[in-house]
């Protein structure tokens, strides 16, 4: 668990004296690094009585042409990740990353590590 509240030191490197504790909507978690492979999901609790799926594993995409049509495609490798480059080295999709599918070259517009699911375009 990550803390996402204020700090508690000023910008000089002096303390601040918290007027409260933590708050468990304060509480953060540690990035999903979604990897190429068999599929592999986990539904975590958020806030508001909802959930949300985090995939921790995946090999498959959903890609979109320029026409519109929409299809299962394979995913083979990460190509790109403007995120972080040892993202393409170690076969970690995130939004935005260049995947190799057997559909073709695609860009990833969803965020797996959120929703579960790789939704992608495909590049020319």
């Amino acid at each position: 668990m990550r803390y996402q509240g204020d700090s508690r030191k000023t910008k000089t490197g002096g303390t601040v004296r918290p007027h409260r504790k933590k708050r468990k909507h304060e509480l953060g978690r540690d990035p999903t690094e979604t990897q190429v492979g068999d599929v592999s999901l986990r539904t975590v609790d958020s806030q508001g009585n909802t959930r949300k799926v985090r995939a921790l594993a995946t090999n498959v995409a959903n890609v979109t042409d320029d026409e519109g049509t929409t299809e299962h495609a394979t995913i083979e490798d990460v190509v790109e990740n403007e995120a972080n480059p040892n993202y393409a080295r170690r076969n970690i999709v995130t939004k935005g990353a260049v995947i190799e599918t057997d559909a073709g070259t695609a860009r990833v517009t969803s965020r797996p590590g959120q929703n579960g699911q790789v939704n992608a375009v495909l590049v020319e």
